[in-house]
């Protein structure tokens, strides 16, 4: 330990950032344990170096005493005012006690300090720069693969999609370059950590922003992102620019933005649709391209029953739930779909219970209505029976 191992940290200081006087703590914390490991384990000892000349000292601390009954941790008064003479019973007084060849140790210590703290600014650096990047969109080159999982070049860091993150319906190949989603970063003992994405919905967020400039710039914005990776996906956004079509500037001039947005998902369906104040016109809206006769709703549980045409009843649940599902995420709300004329049946036949706000209006309008034909029929038959009756006379 000597002023070159000070111009040493210095250009350390300089070229990695890391501070000296860090390494100088971390390594007289470390001395103190050599210095137990090495010599004894008892004694209590501080060390102290010379940030000037690189010099190390080690001291025992002692307790004053009158009658010592512990010579590792404990002193006569009349011994230590001969070291200093401004000490009292009860003090701690330091001794120095530095070994003749603890030099070879304090050297073997310090390399070994200064490796790790380079190797842990590395790290933070890294980290540091990938944490403010998290949730955003990176594009990177399959490096390799192994136990399914994918890692990813990044560059001064290697990124990693686990199984659960990959489309399953999609192939992947070494060298091949694809978009991702930065789902999280951890700091590890091994370094920073960056765990991506292919699946998150927060991946289709980041390309509609790369490929519609309306929500880039804020224009549109997107409300809510429901996905089934590798399948289908809906969307809900809206604008405050009455002049904008909000949908219409997703699609794009001929379907060219949701094109390449599709393309980039390798053929996933995506469902684009507008965010309304009104949850009754939003959650019609969520079950296109199925048409919706009436929304009724309990605001307080967050359930709804919507009642579409008996021909759109298939169209409105989707292949295996799928539309409904996708739906209800997009929402927040649960869903339960019913077609028209089983909807009737199943009220009049008392197999389901009015329970939304406005249901039972439905009902009486839809009675009337049957109610009002009937009249209108009564009434034909009635002329018909008339016109009859003038015939014969």
């Amino acid at each position: 330990m000597n002023q070159e191992f000070i111009r040493a940290l210095e250009e350390i200081e300089s070229e990695k950032g890391i501070p000296r006087e860090i390494i100088f703590d971390a390594l007289e914390k470390a001395l103190i344990k050599s210095y137990g490991k090495n010599y004894d384990d008892r004694e209590n000892v501080s060390v102290e170096i010379d940030r000037d000349t690189g010099k190390i000292k080690v001291f025992a601390i002692k307790e004053i005493v009158e009658s010592v009954e512990d010579p590792i941790g404990q002193i006569n008064i009349g011994e230590a005012q001969k070291i200093r003479s401004n000490v009292e019973l009860g003090d701690e007084i330091s001794i120095e006690v530095t070994p003749g060849d603890f030099g070879r140790i304090a050297a073997q210590t310090a390399r070994n300090i200064v490796i790790q703290k380079i190797k842990d600014a590395e790290r933070d650096i890294i980290y540091n720069e990938f944490i403010d990047r998290e949730k955003e969109m990176i594009t990177g080159t399959i490096q390799r693969i192994d136990r399914g999982s994918l890692y990813i070049d990044l560059g001064r860091v290697e990124g990693v999609v686990p199984p659960a993150e990959q489309i399953k319906t999609e192939n992947y190949k070494i060298n091949d370059r694809v978009k991702l989603f930065i789902k999280e970063v951890k700091n590890t003992t091994k370094g920073a950590q960056v765990i991506l994405s292919r699946t998150d919905a927060g991946l289709v967020k980041r390309l509609l922003e790369l490929e519609v400039p309306e929500i880039s710039d804020g224009v549109v914005e997107i409300f809510s992102i429901a996905r089934e990776a590798g399948s289908r996906t809906k969307l809900a956004v809206f604008t405050k620019d009455e002049n904008i079509d909000p949908v219409g500037a997703c699609v794009g001039f001929k379907g060219t933005r949701v094109k390449a947005l599709v393309d980039e998902l390798r053929g996933e369906k995506l469902d684009i649709i507008v965010y309304d104040k009104d949850i009754k016109v939003f959650l019609a809206n969520s079950l296109s391209p199925s048409t919706v006769e009436s929304v009724f709703i309990d605001e307080k549980n967050k359930n709804a029953r919507v009642i579409v045409p008996e021909d759109q009843l298939s169209l409105a649940i989707g292949k295996e739930g799928q539309n409904a599902r996708l739906a209800a995420k997009l929402t927040g709300w649960k869903i339960d779909i019913k077609g028209n004329e089983q909807y009737q049946n199943e009220i009049e036949n008392g197999a389901i219970e009015v329970q939304y706000e406005g249901e039972e209006g439905y009902l009486n309008s839809a009675s009337d209505m049957d109610n009002t034909i009937s009249d209108q029929l009564s009434k034909l038959e009635e002329m018909i029976d008339l016109g009859e009756a003038e015939n014969e006379e």
